[in-house]
């Protein structure tokens, strides 16, 4: 599978969806693990450029990452790469994306920031 390194110096970040463990089977629940025995987290992330436009992107991450919906986030490491698979004789095909971690790079706009302002 071939990476692509993504310039994320034009993008602004922001936490649109918590952390939490990428499943393996819907069906078993089973949590993925990365190579050193680490739980594999997705989150959602908004990426957000100079001219307004907006794409939604799921980010996967080794280990927990300490970042709350609201926050403004840099990925650090974040590479694209394509991906098909048939399912049932439908052939699905898509660009996952994954980082090394997520870092917290501006002020916390979250929820709960804004309710300690009040």
């Amino acid at each position: 599978m071939r990476n692509i390194p993504v310039d994320v110096s034009a993008l602004t970040f922001v936490c649109v969806s918590a952390p939490r463990p990428k499943l393996v089977s819907q069906e078993t629940g089973e949590v993925k693990v990365d190579r050193e025995g680490r739980t594999v987290f997705t989150v959602g992330l908004s990426a957000a450029d100079a001219t307004g436009r907006v794409e939604l992107v799921n980010v996967s991450l080794s280990g927990d990452q300490d970042v709350s919906i609201g926050q403004i986030v840099t990925p650090v490491g974040l590479v694209a790469f394509p991906w098909e698979q048939t399912i049932g004789g439908q052939k699905r095909w898509g660009i996952a994306y994954r980082a090394s971690r997520v870092v917290v790079a501006g002020p916390d706009t979250s929820v709960a920031a804004a309710a300690d302002v009040l």
